[in-house]
């Protein structure tokens, strides 16, 4: 494994051909000051609400919005706590299944800039009913700028992130009046050995064989122990999506 410390994040990083955030006290080194001026007032982000049916959807309107969905326990709520700047406004779980509504995060202060939006996570914890709110979600969310499908670097495109792939691909080509676009998120990259550039080209090849219009993918980690790299990416892109930044 690849320990995340300050000696060898920065090699990690160029290996992913990722630029990470070095914390120095309360300063940081950021890749885009412009994108991460958005997330910098982390004690204003909020949670908005919890929806669990389709009805409840058209009571959150306005801001422009992005989604994360992943496979049950690939590290959704530790990636968003990272990416929004609090390490606690998500809850994070050993135990696959937690998250079972979309819940909907304001970033910056009131009235905000945007919308983070946490999906159940698919795969064998997943129900069926909660494939359906999000499907409805996708088709219908006229504020929806882009998706994020994250796989896990440790155990590669599974059976079930190849199927949830190909069906966002075909979803955002085939359905009128969609606008978002997609992108992949590669997490926990420092759990990789030192195959681990070659793992990672894997998941990319696996990645645009299945979409080939997905946006180029972000490889990223967040350790509970350790220096984040790839954040700052991930930020840049979600205010690229909604048109915060050119």
């Amino acid at each position: 494994m690849l320990a995340s410390t300050p000696s060898n994040v920065a090699a990690i990083s160029r290996s992913f051909h990722v630029l990470p955030t070095l914390h120095t006290g309360s300063s940081a080194r950021c890749i885009s000051s412009r994108a991460n001026v958005i997330f910098k007032d982390a004690k204003s982000a909020e949670f908005l609400a919890a929806v669990g049916d389709k009805e409840s959807l058209s009571l959150l309107s306005g801001l422009p919005e992005v989604v994360v969905t992943g496979r049950a326990n690939v590290g959704k709520s530790s990636l968003l706590n990272s990416v929004i700047g609090r390490r606690d406004l998500l809850f994070t779980s050993k135990k696959a299944g937690r998250t079972q509504t979309l819940n909907f995060f304001r970033v910056g202060s009131p009235p905000g800039r945007l919308v983070v939006v946490d999906s159940p996570g698919y795969g064998a914890r997943g129900r069926p009913e909660w494939g359906d709110l999000f499907n409805h979600y996708l088709e219908t969310r006229k504020q929806l700028c882009r998706v994020f499908i994250l796989i896990s670097a440790a155990h590669g495109m599974t059976a079930t992130d190849e199927a949830m792939l190909s069906s966002l691909n075909a979803q955002m080509q085939s359905h009128d009046g969609i606008c978002w676009t997609l992108q992949a998120i590669i997490t926990r990259a420092d759990a990789l050995k030192t195959n681990g550039r070659a793992q990672i080209n894997q998941i990319e090849q696996d990645i645009f064989r299945v979409a080939p219009t997905c946006l180029p993918p972000i490889v990223t980690s967040c350790p509970s122990k350790g220096i984040p790299f790839g954040i700052d990416e991930v930020r840049k892109s979600i205010s690229h999506a909604c048109r915060i930044l050119p």
